[in-house]
Parts: C-alpha cells; sequence; structure tokens
C-alpha cells in the first residue's frame, strides 16, 4: 500500500512538471501574431500622425521675394515719407498667399533711400504719417513715432521696423518681413 502511496505521488509530480513546460501551441501562436500584426498597424497608422503633429516644426515658409516699389527716380525728389503698395506672395505649405501691404518710403540722414513697415511694433496697427505734425501716428493706443520712424512716445517698446530694400535695374525694390510685436528688439516672424 505504501508502494501504491508513493507510486501516486510520483505521478502527480510529473504530472505537474509536464503541465508547467507545456509546448506552444496553436492557439498561442496566433496570439502572438496577432499581436505582432497589431503592433505593425497601429506603427504604420501613426505615422502620418506624427508627420502631421511634427510639420510646423520642421517646414519653413518660402522666403518672401523682392516687391516693386516703382522707379528709383520717382522717390529720389520725396521731402517726407511716401506711402506706397506693394503685393506680397508666400507659399505656405500647399497655400499660395497673395498680399497688400503698405511700407512708407523715407530718406534717411546720408540721402539714401530707406523703407519702413507701417505696422506699430506695439500690437499691430496700422500706422499713418500726419503731414502737419510732420510725426507718424498709431490710432491705437496713441503711439508716436519721428518722420524716420524713430519712437516718440506712447506705449510701443521700439520704432517703426525698416524692411530689407535695394536699387536693381533702376526700381526700388522691398523683402517685405512681419516682426514680433511687443518686444524691444526686432525679430523676424514671417
Amino acid at each position: 500500500m505504501e508502494e501504491n502511496a508513493t507510486y501516486q505521488i510520483e505521478t502527480e509530480t510529473e504530472k505537474n512538471t509536464v503541465d508547467t513546460h507545456t509546448p506552444t501551441n496553436r492557439r498561442t501562436f496566433l496570439g502572438w501574431l496577432l499581436g505582432l500584426g497589431t503592433v505593425t498597424v497601429g506603427g504604420f497608422l501613426s505615422v502620418p500622425l506624427f508627420k502631421f503633429a511634427l510639420h510646423p516644426l520642421t517646414e519653413t515658409t518660402t522666403e518672401t521675394a523682392w516687391s516693386d516699389l516703382g522707379n528709383a527716380d520717382e522717390f529720389a525728389s520725396i521731402n517726407g515719407p511716401k506711402k506706397a503698395v506693394i503685393t506680397v506672395n508666400q507659399t505656405d505649405g500647399w497655400r499660395k498667399v497673395v498680399q497688400e501691404k503698405s511700407v512708407y518710403v523715407i530718406k534717411g540722414a546720408d540721402d539714401k533711400l530707406k523703407v519702413i513697415s507701417s505696422i506699430c511694433p506695439h500690437l499691430g496697427c496700422s500706422v499713418r504719417y500726419n503731414d502737419a505734425d510732420k510725426k507718424f501716428a498709431c490710432p491705437c493706443h496713441k503711439g508716436v513715432f519721428e518722420n524716420d520712424g524713430k519712437l516718440v512716445s506712447g506705449p510701443p517698446p521700439r520704432g517703426l521696423d525698416e524692411l530689407d530694400s535695394r536699387i536693381a535695374d533702376g526700381k526700388l525694390q522691398v523683402r517685405y518681413q512681419s516682426f514680433r510685436q511687443l518686444v524691444p528688439t526686432k525679430e523676424v516672424i514671417a
């Protein structure tokens, strides 16, 4: 009887060891295959989401081209700021943007032509030149600028921004840019 009990214990122990080391069966294999397929499909589907989320960080807009303001001879005899309107073409991703922007042409201390933005560096309002006062004035928050764009008074943190300009083939050209507002330094944003 003792022999039978020992035999039963040994067979139960063998069964337990056999059960813990079950070979890979069809169900386990299909489970692993399904999990691997799910991860692969999820990875492929997440690529466009990551590209969409990171696109603004990796792409830049096209550089703004030079715009003609007119013949340089027309501006040679100006005594004060002269307003001009330019057309700015810019491609941003798949969008093509065409805008009209106002600028002022002035003469510098060395009689060279300069172009300044008509946008107030405070909150982006359009400034106007007042012939009677010989100053630029911002209608929004009472910013006042000299006729060369230097800040006189008001809340703007700096004077009007000078734009890149050149004379090419007898024409005055300007490259229009937008600058960050509410900061004391001129920082290009677009």
